[in-house]
């Protein structure tokens, strides 16, 4: 027995010396990389105690043997607030790989131009919780964003992050147990289509906030998702803006322009399909004088609604407020605009056509107008002040030099 022990004592140091190896030798090989180089990583699951960097590099390749093949595991990490960083940087190829139980941030990608995320996933296992990391894949500050293929499980803010980004196409992925699956955050050109986001608190959110280097969003199109029974408990630490989404949220546009929502399933998310907020509804005091806090511009078409016939979900003042206040009971609308509008987008007394609000030709969609500039006195269910259509947006593009 004694002799067992020892033999197992010898064989857990050896497993730990060549994980030690793994993390020194692929950090190494990341610092040392020459431009146009590819890094391999073999199939198997290493541990890795902190952060692996890649700074000021050029056509870099890190490419693993498979999704579920190569997993880099964090879950003992002792050092770095991310699992991988990348910054500074152009033309940076991620794929076949998994990030797994970082301590922060899966996977951040930040002033590069050019990055692809292909066959990637960033996971937290285990029970979803407010101390997992707050996003799974998270380029910010980028220009030509490439998400494909991806997945993204248990983010405590959102899965699938682009924020204060330029030419961004998120496509073919899976985005499941986060607080928001995909979120876009005050980006310009972008473009969500053919993924999968379900069993979120949110399942896609389209934001502009304050208080941020890029102040505005815009040109954003969701188009082609499947997104439903996003109905999973919020789940995000207090005081985080996501904190706010409700429980069962299909997309959440919050104080951006130019948005446009088409040919998507929505479909069970038990509290609301669709809303169209200001940042007054967070009810966060706005102290950056150059934010725009209205959402303009919005063209909501051709979606597919359905909602299960249940009380609405979501906790919170929003809870309140529909159970309290609005009284929808299990017949909350599908679609939801909190009427605050902009005086300084009236003419007329009519909003500006570049400002409005259209919602046109969606299956089985009923909608609210809250009212609440007015404290909800004059909710409307008369969709027709909104049949309108804005010109389409334009297709955002990738170039990779």
């Amino acid at each position: 027995m004694r002799f067992l022990f020892a033999f197992l004592l010898t064989v857990t140091s050896l497993i730990a010396f060549a994980q030690a190896d793994v993390q020194k030798k692929l950090q190494r090989q990341l610092i040392m990389a020459e431009d146009g180089a590819t890094i391999t990583i073999d199939a198997g699951t290493f541990s890795i105690l902190g952060s692996l960097s890649l700074e000021g590099k050029k056509n870099i390749t890190l490419r693993g043997a498979g999704m579920d093949k190569t997993i880099l595991s964090f879950k003992g990490q002792t050092d770095g607030a991310e699992g991988l960083r990348v910054s500074n940087a152009e033309n940076i190829i991620l794929e076949n790989l998994t990030v797994q139980d970082a301590k922060g941030d899966a996977i951040k990608t930040m002033n590069v131009n050019g990055i692809t995320f292909r066959n990637v996933k960033a996971e937290w296992t285990g029970e979803p919780k407010a101390t997992n990391g707050a996003y799974g894949l998270y380029p910010v500050m980028c220009n030509n964003v490439l998400i494909e293929g991806c997945a993204a499980i248990g983010a405590s803010d959102a899965g699938i992050y682009v924020g204060q980004s330029k030419n961004i196409i998120v496509r073919n992925s899976r985005a499941y147990h986060n607080v928001a699956g995909i979120e876009i955050e005050n980006s310009v050109m972008a473009d969500v289509y053919d993924n999968e986001s379900t069993e979120n608190t949110g399942g896609v959110l389209v934001f502009d906030l304050p208080d941020l280097v890029q102040k505005k969003g815009g040109n954003v199109r969701v188009y082609n998702n499947n997104i439903h029974h996003n109905n999973f408990p919020n789940f995000a630490p207090k005081g985080n803006i996501v904190a706010n989404v409700p429980q069962g949220t299909g997309v959440m546009i919050l104080a951006t322009n130019h948005v446009e929502i088409f040919n998507n399933k929505i479909i069970s998310n038990n509290s609301i399909g669709t809303s169209i907020i200001s940042y007054f509804m967070t009810e966060n005091r706005i102290k950056d004088k150059d934010y725009y806090p209205y959402p303009t511009g919005i063209y909501i078409h051709d979606n597919l609604y359905q909602r299960d016939r249940v009380r609405y979900q979501g906790k919170g003042r929003m809870g309140q407020l529909f159970r309290y206040k609005l009284r929808f009971g299990k017949k909350v609308p599908h679609i939801i605009y909190d009427g605050i509008v902009d005086e300084k987008s009236l003419e007329n007394g009519q909003v500006k056509t570049e400002s409005r609000i259209c919602i046109r030709n969606n299956q089985n969609a009923s909608f609210a107008n809250i009212d609440a500039a007015h404290n909800f006195k004059n909710v409307s269910h008369d969709i027709k002040s909104y049949d309108c259509a804005h010109t389409a947006l334009k297709q955002a593009a990738v170039s990779m030099k």
